[in-house]
């Protein structure tokens, strides 16, 4: 009979023996948190129904038949999203004279994954792969009146270690994309969804991205926009030249943000550090152009008064009486004096004019000095802490 387990006693459990090898990482997908893979799966399991000995039968001690002609067991994956045959599904099992059933197939598999973004792009990802038949269970009870009987029906191994799947995997790897295989690890699990425990059996798979590309068409381009906002502060203040290229700056960043809001999901429960890195850049450089918009304020406030005080000690020079009397000789003497008396009243009332716009530009240069030193050093300490929380 092909639609029951293959024991003559039902109580007798049938031991499930599984090997899941990953052949390649075909897509990572952040923002749907899943994850494309292709598997194959090795199942083995003991048919006490199949039993031969090879000497009645030529030697003959493997032998190839239909599925359809042999109770398969019904193992699904859990997180399984999409599941189909990469190639063409194995139509046969092997059996051996010990009454040993094989068979395999090779899946193309999109199952659910929950990643853990907060290190992107330096990153490492853990999905699990369980295994699980949806219908028998661990343990049966069988209950008439007063006595009952319990047995076990399924139970699920892995016929390989860790290890020897691990390095067999990596020696199948088809791809070498954006994601390194680390490790495979294996545990076992009981779920009881809604009545006895069901057999569990773990597939962990443990894979790094490679954050190369991302540090290039990224990181480096933030980076590099800060240090050239801290090389603006050596621009000359007195055009427009040195506002109008910081505020270019911020524009640039905006628009890798909006970069940056494509690749990372918007549920993520902690803050990526690299949307840290971002956002605290764009902020010290939204601080800058401040700064310097104040600083040009006072710098043009103080020029406005040098203005004004040069166009007063002008008018303040011009001589009003030079006709007021037609007798040159009597007044040549008083006219003289006049003039060294407003002359020295012109040099007074610019020196007095002179203060405001000093005062303005004295500030106006501390400000900008004391802000340079503590935007280095505010960048430095940052740079430093993200690097260690990256990189720990």
């Amino acid at each position: 009979m092909t639609s029951l387990r293959p024991v003559h006693n039902w109580t007798t459990p049938t031991n499930i023996y599984m090997n899941l090898l990953v052949t390649s990482i075909t897509e990572v997908d952040e923002k749907a948190q899943s994850i494309s893979t292709q598997i194959t799966v090795q199942i083995g399991w003991y048919n006490e129904f199949t039993i031969w000995n090879p000497h009645d039968f030529c030697g003959i001690n493997v032998s190839s038949i239909k599925k359809d002609m042999v109770w398969i067991p019904d193992i699904n994956i859990i997180e399984s999203i999409k599941t189909e045959f990469a190639t063409l599904e194995n139509q046969h099992v092997q059996l051996r004279c010990e009454g040993i059933v094989l068979t395999s197939n090779t899946l193309a598999l999109t199952s659910a994954c929950k990643m853990d973004l907060h290190q992107f792009p330096f990153d490492v990802q853990s999905c699990s792969f369980t295994l699980q038949s949806p219908i028998h269970s661990i343990k049966v009870i069988v209950m008439y009146d007063v006595d009952f009987l319990s047995g076990k029906e399924l139970l699920i191994n892995p016929f390989s270690d860790a290890s020897f799947l691990t390095l067999s995997s990596k020696k199948a790897f088809q791809t070498q994309g954006e994601w390194e295989l680390l490790s495979i690890n294996i545990s076992k699990g009981r779920a009881n969804p809604l009545g006895p425990d069901q057999d569990q059996l773990i597939y962990t798979i443990t894979m790094q991205r490679r954050p190369l590309l991302y540090v290039i068409i990224f990181l480096m381009p933030v980076l590099y926009f800060l240090v050239l906002d801290l090389a603006s502060f050596f621009i000359d203040s007195s055009g427009g030249e040195k506002l109008s290229f910081k505020v270019t700056l911020l524009l640039s960043i905006s628009v890798l943000l909006l970069l940056l809001k494509d690749m990372l999901p918007s549920t993520a429960s902690n803050i990526p550090l690299i949307g840290m890195y971002c956002v605290v850049i764009f902020t010290l450089m939204g601080i800058s152009v401040l700064e310097t918009i104040f600083v040009n304020f006072l710098m043009a406030k103080g020029n406005q008064t040098v203005s004004v005080a040069a166009m007063s000690v002008k008018d303040t020079t011009d001589p009003s009486d030079s006709d007021a009397d037609s007798s040159e000789e009597r007044l040549y003497t008083l006219n003289v004096l006049k003039q060294i008396l407003m002359e020295f009243q012109a040099v007074a009332h610019q020196n007095h004019q002179e203060r405001k716009p000093l005062c303005w530009t004295r500030v106006a240069t501390i400000i900008h000095v004391i802000f340079f030193f503590l935007y280095v050093t505010s960048v430095i300490v940052f740079l430093i802490s993200l690097s260690m929380a990256w990189f720990t």
